[in-house]
């Protein structure tokens, strides 16, 4: 047996509805849609979340919060995993193509989590002041990236 020589079971297929094809057909004169009403009219369409005039769902929920449309999110990297992967210069695209980084949203941001043994030089978008002094004593350049 292989996916060639399946088939639906017996019955399980129909033929489809052809509406509007006359009385013989089964499907003449009103189609389906049964007599006069909301979804007998021709562009009948409720609006998304209508509920028959209930109060709908979204309306019913209270509200929380505030979602900043506005924004910036980045991809973070910590001085640690800069001073595992052993490179004298680091860029978002080193990290992305390391898999280091997954996606590099608005930027890459460096934050100052664990020590650096020897110089490196940083390029990002956005740094931490202590990821910056931590750079800079240990004898690397922190450049940062317009965005």
């Amino acid at each position: 047996m292989d996916l060639s020589s399946l088939r639906a079971p017996r019955g399980q297929k129909h033929a489809p509805k052809r509406l509007g094809r006359g009385m013989g057909t089964g499907h003449g004169k009103t189609s389906g849609k049964g007599h006069k009403g909301q979804r007998s009219r021709s562009g009948a369409r409720r609006k998304r979340g209508f509920e028959g005039g209930q109060m709908p769902l979204q309306r019913r929920l209270p509200k929380r919060g505030f979602r900043n449309i506005f924004r910036k999110r980045y991809a973070i990297i910590n001085l640690e995993q800069i001073a595992q992967l052993g490179l004298a210069t680091i860029t978002a695209e080193v990290l992305l193509e390391r898999g280091i980084i997954s996606k590099l949203y608005d930027g890459l941001k460096v934050l100052g989590d664990g020590e650096l043994s020897g110089p490196v030089s940083v390029t990002a978008h956005r740094f931490s002041r202590s990821a910056m002094d931590k750079i800079a004593k240990a004898g690397g350049k922190a450049e940062v990236v317009a965005s």
